[in-house]
């Protein structure tokens, strides 16, 4: 069973990083000038960063500078080496065999016990360490060490078949900041590529390369030729700044996202397309809502144009959303188009016992169909518009359709507080992983978990403990059955497959999910 969370702090960090979590770099970008050796790349973040402890729901993001992990991402979603050599794994036990010479950013060696230390410390409920929980396994495990063979081994108290894509994706903090955890908001202890050398409140950051470092993704050392010496990180909001900064030469590497785009190209930018999953909608199911009955929510689906709202969503010509998570999400597949529901809606309303007279309202027992749908822009800036189709298309059919713009708190609070919505636009965990939406869409609801919509579909729920009993990929066929059963009750739907990009001026790198930059990759050119 998965561990109870403090439901509210967690949803609202996965929430308010979704959209940056939802996609996957297609690999390394190219240029074929001259490499500049120890120079400084200016990079530009969308948001600041007030703490970089890499446990925290602000640092994980930045935490690939400083910190490494037991294994991880090619660009293909193939796992590598990174402070392990090797592993192996079942369904409840892991093991990672260290790499010998890795040391600490203050040159202490890194040892076994010091990597279970880590584990531990991230995985202990009491601390309510949003950052970690985001990437652990949602079930409670135990971590030790075998320092003479260099061997980290977690066992779990119940199947997770994801061990290796989880524990073995947790940032190590060094003994340093464990003993001093209150540093890490403005120092690094690592044994990343980089250390944190300079914090301004607001930005920038500066991390500054470390010489011998030879342990990064599948070998990767710092003795690279153009790999910068100096990292700067600094703090731009909105897109259209990053991309005139870009064709500037203001910043090296930028985000851009919407239709900066599109004045980017033929300015002999490198760049990396990130895939995205835009305005996953949830129905709420909770007792006494009228979309507690599946019958109701599948003609609402049914009612709905795709295609549609997928061109809104995108700002332009856009493709409907084909599964949950982003293209490059393990198990990803094509499955909406065939389990959606696809009923003549009025004829299904009329079957669940909804009648019509005329061009008047939609009512059952007395009652007229009340619904209230809820987006935030602060999720995305077409979501509003999103809404705002479905909510023509529902009244069309004689629903009355309160439509309510929020902020981002007061959107979370929604969720998970008042459960005062019937439907939510803009909600979008981009998990890399299938098991990372099971607390959404099963078990207990907000009081003591995150399914903050009521979802219950026992079909899922079998599907997913059989999954959870089958070994990474393996279990993939069992994962989108489950997703499958989630889309033929109408549970949720997503709305439009989307695209960002990550843009180089003079530079070149590789990104893993998400768009994240791998830094051992970063080259810097003439």
């Amino acid at each position: 069973m998965p561990r109870r969370t403090p439901a509210v702090v967690l949803a609202a960090a996965l929430v308010a990083s979704a959209p940056a979590l939802g996609g996957c770099g297609d690999g390394a970008s190219s240029t074929s000038t001259p490499l500049v050796d120890h120079g400084t790349v200016r990079i530009a973040e969308s948001s600041e960063t007030p703490s970089f402890d890499p446990y925290s729901a602000f640092g994980a993001s930045q935490a690939r500078y400083a910190y490494d992990s037991l294994v991880d991402l090619s660009p293909d979603g193939s796992l590598v080496t990174g402070l392990a050599a090797s592993w192996r794994a079942t369904s409840t036990t892991a093991a990672f065999v260290l790499r010998p010479g890795v040391t600490c950013s203050d040159g202490t060696p890194l040892t076994a016990s010091a990597v279970a230390r880590a584990l531990t410390y991230a995985d202990d409920p009491a601390r309510q360490l949003a950052g970690a929980r985001t990437v652990l396994p949602d079930v409670p495990f135990t971590a030790s060490a075998d320092d003479r063979t260099g061997t980290v081994s977690t066992t779990t108290a119940s199947p997770y078949p994801f061990l290796t894509r989880t524990v073995g994706l947790l940032p190590i903090v060094c003994p340093a900041g464990l003993d001093r955890p209150g540093s890490l908001a403005r120092t690094t202890q690592g044994t990343g590529p980089y250390v944190l050398t300079r914090y301004t409140p607001g930005g920038p950051y500066e991390f500054t390369v470390r010489d011998g470092y030879s342990w990064g993704p599948a070998g990767a050392t710092t003795a690279a030729r153009g790999l910068p010496a100096h990292l700067v990180v600094s703090v731009v909001p909105q897109s259209s700044t990053a991309a005139n900064l870009l064709l500037t030469g203001g910043v090296e590497i930028a985000d851009v996202t919407g239709p900066d785009r599109a004045r980017l190209g033929g300015h002999g930018l490198s760049r990396t397309d990130v895939a995205t999953v835009i305005g996953l909608t949830f129905f709420n199911q909770r007792p006494g809502r009228p979309l507690a009955d599946p019958a109701l929510r599948r003609a609402m689906v049914s009612a709905l144009d795709r295609r549609a709202l997928a061109n809104v969503a995108v700002g332009g010509r856009g493709s409907p959303a084909t599964d949950f998570g982003a293209e490059g999400a393990l198990c990803h597949a094509d499955l909406a188009d065939a389990n959606l529901p696809a009923l003549d809606a009025p004829a299904a309303l009329r079957a669940a016992g909804w009648t019509r007279s005329g061009d008047g309202p939609l009512r059952k027992d007395g009652r007229r169909l009340k619904l209230r749908l809820v987006t935030s822009p602060d999720l995305g800036p077409t979501l509003p518009s999103v809404a705002e189709l479905m909510a023509r298309e529902w009244t069309a059919l004689g629903a009355h359709v309160e439509l309510v713009g929020e902020s981002l708190p007061a959107l979370v609070n929604a969720m998970y507080r008042s459960a005062d919505f019937d439907v939510v636009v803009g909600s979008t965990p981009g998990f890399a992983l299938p098991v990372g939406f099971v607390p959404f869409f099963s078990g207990p609801t907000t009081a003591e978990g995150l399914n903050f919509a009521g979802v219950s579909n026992p079909a899922y729920d079998a599907l997913v403990a059989k999954a959870l009993r089958e070994t990474d990929t393996a279990g993939c066929g069992t994962w989108n059955r489950a997703a499958a059963a989630l889309l033929r009750s109408a549970d949720a739907l997503p709305i439009a497959d989307g695209r960002s990009g990550v843009y180089g001026h003079r530079t070149t790198f590789a990104t893993s999910f998400g768009g994240q930059i791998v830094p051992t990759s970063i080259r810097l050119h003439q």
